[in-house]
């Protein structure tokens, strides 16, 4: 089920940049509530169609690679491509079996984005994984000498720009790589993608919110937390 190609050079640090998608702009608008959002209108969601716009989920930049264009659903007048909410919806339930093969103990979510650390950390905590949220120290996977050194099964990662050195050393040490990927991402060190905004606040925490109550789900247990539990409050 992988989805990687021959690897490619990989930039290591990736500042927060400013985009489209972020905070604010990354949060749904008035237009978003009826926007045109997926191919299939018959889908059966996870949740209404209306909560994934309302946080913004499909709200992708205005640039694209040729790797994502099988999950976007047209793009908006103001050039911003929109994904396809069906098949971020589908992805999760897909990611949730796949991570359902694994000890909890042994997942790792990264996050080095702002804005996905707390939900990553809500989300390790709701399944019982790990989490590395803020700079990922090198050799976190690579060097045994590292104090901080860890040894999971798959990891998680909540953007393949940000997260760059986490997949790298996935990649190195031979682990899968799950990544939340927007319209502009690369997926050619992923192996399994979940299509979404991964820049916006409510975006990240709806999607992971979701992703921890289908693991669970997969596990026979009842989910632990509201979705208002991975958001963050802002002071």
């Amino acid at each position: 089920m992988s989805e990687r190609e021959p690897p490619e050079d990989t930039t290591l640090e990736a500042p927060e940049e400013p985009d489209p998608a972020g905070e604010p702009a990354g949060e749904a608008d008035e237009e978003a509530q009826t926007e045109d959002v997926m191919a299939d209108e018959e889908a059966d969601l996870l949740i209404p169609v209306e909560e994934y716009l309302g946080a913004g989920v499909h709200i992708g930049t205005q640039q694209k690679t040729k790797d994502m264009e099988r999950f976007i659903h047209r793009v908006r007048t103001d050039g911003l491509y929109v994904l396809d909410v069906s098949r971020t919806d589908s992805r999760i339930r897909t990611a949730a079996d796949f991570l359902g093969n694994y000890d909890a103990e042994q997942i790792l979510v990264t996050s080095s984005r702002q804005y996905g650390r707390f939900p990553a950390e809500k989300f390790a905590d709701a399944v019982g994984a790990r989490a590395r949220t803020g700079r990922f120290i090198p050799g976190t996977l690579t060097n045994p000498q590292y104090a901080g050194y860890i040894e999971p099964d798959v990891v998680v990662v909540t953007d393949p720009i940000g997260d760059a050195q986490a997949v790298k050393e996935a990649i190195t040490v031979g682990i899968p790589v799950i990544a939340m990927c927007d319209s502009n991402n690369s997926t050619s060190n992923v192996d399994l993608v979940i299509p979404t905004n991964n820049k916006g606040r409510r975006a990240l925490s709806v999607v992971y919110w979701l992703l921890a109550n289908e693991v669970l789900d997969r596990r026979g247990a009842e989910p632990v937390y509201a979705l208002e539990d991975f958001e963050e409050s802002e002071i």
